[in-house]
């Protein structure tokens, strides 16, 4: 009863991806995307699009065979399962928005290793039901769009003076050229950062912050300790 009674609603699972839990601004993943491809709003829209497809149609795959897959092997097979849907993805960019595609260049191959999708895949869809493993993925999605959207559209205001390609500046204004560039980028995505660590010292909600290694380096001890236990098994049995 205690159980049910901690456990978060489909509405908290759901909003907490978005603004709490933010994947980029709070827990500090698939930051390498966000700061290659928020050069321009198309292209992080896209982006935000692609990965929110992947990681919800993952997370409830995932979820569905969590009891059919071994814990030994359960990572290689995330990442068939995720490689699955990235390559769909390829294939209907390529075939009906190629400038699009091409933009996205080799991130969006690198979908299949981005540590939002594979954390979530780890830390919550083999845990969870079909239902709130799909939440928690839409959430997650929303939430990373959100972040794209932002850093994308300061990016392409101040570099180009345009905003999803809709001119906002006159030409007569100088550009901040270094906007398209990579400290550009670093520099928009350390003011949303402060900003967000200023929320969150105000509203007293510490979040605990992993990085992709991080993340990486808790599979890794899960699967040492699952082996551990099962060789511990082995050897009383014997």
């Amino acid at each position: 009863m205690a159980a049910k009674q901690n456990k978060p609603s489909k509405w908290k699972i759901f909003t907490a991806g978005i603004i709490r839990e933010n994947p980029v601004l709070r827990l500090v993943l698939g930051c390498c995307s966000a700061l290659a491809i928020t050069t321009t709003v198309s292209g992080a829209l896209g982006m935000g699009l692609s990965m929110t497809f992947v990681l919800v149609c993952s997370n409830i795959v995932i979820s569905a065979l969590r009891k059919a897959i071994p814990d030994k092997v359960h990572l290689p097979c995330y990442i068939v399962i995720i490689a699955a849907f990235v390559t769909v993805v390829q294939m209907v960019l390529q075939a009906y928005v190629p400038d699009l595609y091409e933009s996205l260049g080799v991130f969006l191959a690198l979908i299949v290793v981005n540590c939002i999708i594979l954390g979530r895949a780890e830390m919550f869809a083999c845990k969870h039901t079909v239902v709130e493993s799909a939440l928690d993925g839409l959430g997650m999605g929303l939430g990373y769009i959100l972040t794209m959207l932002c850093m994308s559209s300061i990016r392409e205001i101040l570099g180009n003076g345009s905003w999803l390609g809709i001119q906002i500046i006159p030409e007569s204004v100088d550009r901040m050229g270094i906007m398209n560039q990579a400290p550009g980028g670093f520099f928009v995505f350390g003011c949303l950062m402060a900003l967000c660590i200023f929320i969150e010292k105000k509203t007293n909600h510490p979040i605990e912050r992993k990085s992709c290694g991080d993340v990486m380096l808790d599979t890794i001890d899960a699967a040492k300790a699952e082996n551990g236990a099962d060789t511990a098994k082995g050897g009383d049995q014997a």
